[in-house]
């Protein structure tokens, strides 16, 4: 079968993990009721937390993550394939954090991992830094990963602004990739749509782009906009700034038909651009 459903599950996370696992789980459910069969969430799906101290003492290890035991849970329970956008994951030996994001299998199995490659570190106009690279360490392994219907590539959220990275998934096999977010209102109000239609396009993959949403608690704020587009940059589905979830039913064996060839030739072409000296 390669015809499917697929949910963002968009939400406004906060600092408290118990409350936000809570909102987690009602719209997991809801978006099952609502024939979801491939459910995503956005990065830092169980929190957003600000300040390093802060970040740390509300993190665990992959083996003893409540976040994560709660997809397990939530992927029992309701049958469907789960992608917990990110959770933080404290690691041994390390000061640092992995921003890591899980893929689980209706036997809430984890099925593959992948730690955020492109951290965000940035100047902004206003003279604040943002250093996301402070507390997370960057992964190195991109990760590509079978679902029942298709091939799926996982990022997260500053990766989209990287298309080596998603041309390599694509070449890879991927036919879907994840990019489950928490861009903030400037950047996504500016870039969010151009690139996830943009990434679409050149790949010839559907992108499926979960995002956080609002104001947390005064400390931060992001853009929502939950999208699912076609491999042509169309949008299928798209939430608004509120907390919700969007579906949308991906045809994998019609876009592979259609959009391949139109891939492997621009892919061989930039073979060949490269080759020139």
């Amino acid at each position: 079968m390669a015809t499917f459903t697929a949910a963002c599950v968009q939400i406004n996370a906060s600092n408290d993990l118990d409350k936000n696992l809570a909102s987690l789980g009602t719209m997991i459910r809801e978006a099952r009721d609502m024939g979801a069969d491939f459910i995503t969430t956005p990065e830092c799906a169980a929190m957003i937390e600000v300040g390093r101290k802060n970040i740390r003492s509300k993190s665990f290890v992959e083996n003893e993550h409540p976040a994560l035991a709660a997809f397990q849970d939530w992927a029992k329970e309701t049958g469907a394939w789960l992608l917990a956008g990110s959770l933080s994951v404290l690691l041994e030996e390390e000061e640092r954090l992995a921003n890591r994001q899980f893929l689980i299998d209706p036997t809430g199995k984890v099925t593959a991992k992948y730690d955020k490659i492109h951290m965000f570190d940035v100047e902004l106009p206003n003279g604040r830094s943002l250093r996301e690279s402070n507390n997370y360490r960057p992964g190195s392994q991109a990760v590509l990963a079978p679902l029942p219907w298709c091939q799926l590539g996982l990022s997260i959220c500053y990766d989209l602004r990287f298309p080596h990275l998603y041309r390599a998934l694509a070449k890879a096999g991927a036919e879907i990739i994840s990019v489950p977010s928490a861009f903030t209102c400037t950047t996504g109000k500016a870039h969010w749509h151009v690139l996830l239609r943009a990434r679409a396009i050149e790949t010839g993959c559907f992108i499926i782009a979960p995002a956080q949403c609002g104001n947390h608690y005064g400390k931060r704020f992001t853009y929502g906009h939950s999208l699912i587009v076609d491999p042509s940059g169309t949008i299928l589905a798209e939430a608004q700034d509120e907390p919700c979830f969007v579906i949308a039913d991906l045809c994998i064996m019609f876009w592979v038909c259609r959009v391949m060839p139109i891939f492997i030739r621009w892919h061989k072409l930039l073979t060949a651009i490269g080759t020139i000296k």
